[in-house]
Order: structure tokens, then C-alpha cells, then sequence
């Protein structure tokens, strides 16, 4: 792979208002909701960095400083941590620490879509590939979905885009994607349809929120009409994108939990929980006495 053509950048859209979450979301930036004990952005930002990404951009809006702060320096906090002999916790704190000028944020001052946020980087990404993760999709696998991307894209260049397969009843629900010619990796994109009646999706694989784009995207955004929801919709530029430009598809081996929706959320924490060696097995337990109980309340209502 050429170096110029290597995906070095990421971004990560949190601007959204998390209304869905509210009054949680009130004070609090929804990507900040923890799943377990990290909040849900930090899961985007080690998938990417998995993957090799060297720089993440962020583009916020107001009231996200807590982001800011989360991934900066606590040098306070690790003297406390230090003294009182948690050094496992200052270790686990300076392993998610990013380099010194490996973050950038940059403002979307208006609610106008996710293609307007990703617009919104267009001078912190330059004329670069990126790669694009919306933390409220949670990837959950062996592997990070990022990951299985860059792999792809070392193949074939090009945009790239992750799709996972829904119930045939479900395309309504999301952007879904038509399947053409494989690759060893993944497969060529023949169409991208936003929210299809099952009767007219070219397939039952949806887009699951992690993208690779050219920088080309950006003077598409620019010039881009709203679409659904009087917003910039991504969706519409990839459109004109693939008219003269490659799109891939690769089907991610894991499953992504929507954390914007609170099923998607609490559906996200059970899972990653029994996951975890250290409370796991505790938590299983715990599930296991509330599904019996709440089914013995609900047999003798």
C-alpha cells in the first residue's frame, strides 16, 4: 500500500444531543454512559486504534467537554491512585492515555446530520483516507470490526464499509447494501438503499456504523441537499461517491449493539459484563435469579 494512501485518521462523530437518554443526558454527554465501567466513546477509540489508526478527530459539539477531559491527562487523580497503592489502576489509566497530540476536536455547531458532522473534520483529516466509527454502534467480537477494514482495504483500496446481516423483515430499519462480486475478504457494493420496505432490499445486509472513505467524500458533503429529517445524510454522499469510486463490503464476524437506544444499551452491558472473567460469573448468577423471579412474579399474576 502506498503510504499516501494509508488510513493513518480517524473520526469519531459525538455531537448528537443523546435526547433518547434523557435526563441521564442532561449534564452528561451520552457517549459518556458507561458500559461497565468505560464509557461508550472509549470502546470506539481502542476498536480504531486496534486497527492502527495514529490520529482520532473528534467532532463535538457544546457541552461535551467531559470527552475532552476523559481522554487528557489526570495527573492528580494518579498521585492520588499512587499513594493510595492502586497501581493498577494508574497502569490501566496511562495505557488509555492518548500520545501527546494524537486527539483533535473540532465543533458542529449546528444539528445538521451525520454527513455534516463528518464534513465538519475535513481540515484536521486533509486529503487523506479516513476511517469513520459512530460510538453509539458497539462492536462486540473477537476482533475489532475496524480491524477486519483496514484488511480489505489493503486489498482492494477504495471505500470500505461493514455490514452484518438482518432478519429480511427488519431492512426497514436500516441503510441496507446490495451484494455483488466476492473478494477474499469481503464483496463489491452494487447499491446502498436507506431504509428499504423488505419487498425492495436488494439483500438483508446493513450498514453497522464503521466506514473507510476518501478524502473525495468531503467536496461531495459540501455541496450535499438534506435529505430524510431536513438533515446532510452520509448515506446520499456515499451515493454520488460510488458513481465514480469502488465501494467493498466486509461482514463483521461480531455482533454491534445500538447504544443509542436504551434496549441496545442495556442489551451491550449484559453482554460485555458476562464477558469479563472478573464479574462474569457473578453477573450470570445475578441474571439468572431476576429471570426466575421476575417469570415466578409474572406466573402467579
Amino acid at each position: 500500500m502506498d503510504p499516501k494512501h494509508r488510513v493513518r485518521k480517524a473520526v469519531i462523530p459525538v455531537a448528537g444531543n443523546g435526547t433518547r437518554f434523557l435526563p441521564a443526558t442532561k449534564a452528561m454527554p451520552k457517549e459518556m454512559l458507561t458500559i461497565v465501567d468505560r464509557p461508550v466513546v472509549q470502546y470506539a477509540v481502542d476498536e480504531a486504534i486496534e486497527a492502527g489508526i495514529e490520529h482520532i478527530v473528534f467532532v463535538t459539539s457544546r457541552n461535551k467537554s467531559a470527552i475532552e477531559d476523559h481522554f487528557d491527562d489526570t495527573p492528580e487523580l494518579i498521585s492520588s491512585l499512587r499513594l493510595a497503592g492502586k497501581s493498577h489502576q494508574v497502569s490501566e489509566l496511562e495505557r488509555l492515555l492518548p500520545r501527546p497530540g494524537a486527539v483533535s476536536f473540532t465543533r458542529q455547531q449546528a444539528p445538521l446530520g451525520l454527513g455534516h458532522a463528518v464534513w465538519c473534520a475535513r481540515d484536521l483529516i486533509g486529503n487523506e483516507p479516513f476511517a469513520l466509527l459512530l460510538p453509539d454502534m458497539l462492536c462486540y467480537g473477537m476482533r475489532g470490526c475496524m480491524a477486519g477494514l483496514m484488511d480489505l482495504y489493503n486489498e482492494t483500496g477504495g471505500n470500505i464499509v461493514a455490514v452484518e446481516e438482518c432478519a429480511p423483515e427488519e431492512t426497514s430499519k436500516y441503510g441496507i447494501i446490495g451484494k455483488g462480486a466476492a473478494v477474499r475478504h469481503g464483496f463489491a457494493v452494487t447499491k446502498m438503499v436507506e431504509k428499504p420496505h423488505p419487498s425492495e432490499a436488494p439483500s438483508n445486509f446493513y450498514l453497522n456504523g464503521r466506514y473507510i472513505l476518501q478524502p473525495e467524500i468531503f467536496d461531495i458533503l459540501a455541496r450535499q441537499e438534506r435529505g430524510a429529517g431536513n438533515e446532510i445524510q452520509l448515506t446520499d454522499g456515499m451515493l454520488r461517491l460510488s458513481e465514480t469510486q469502488s465501494f467493498h463490503a466486509q461482514v463483521y464476524n461480531g455482533r454491534t449493539f445500538d447504544c443509542g437506544s436504551k434496549h441496545g444499551f442495556i442489551e451491550a452491558n449484559v453482554a460485555f459484563a458476562l464477558a469479563r472473567s472478573d464479574i462474569g460469573g457473578l453477573v450470570y448468577d445475578s441474571i439468572r435469579n431476576l429471570v426466575v423471579s421476575h417469570e415466578a412474579q409474572m406466573t402467579a399474576a
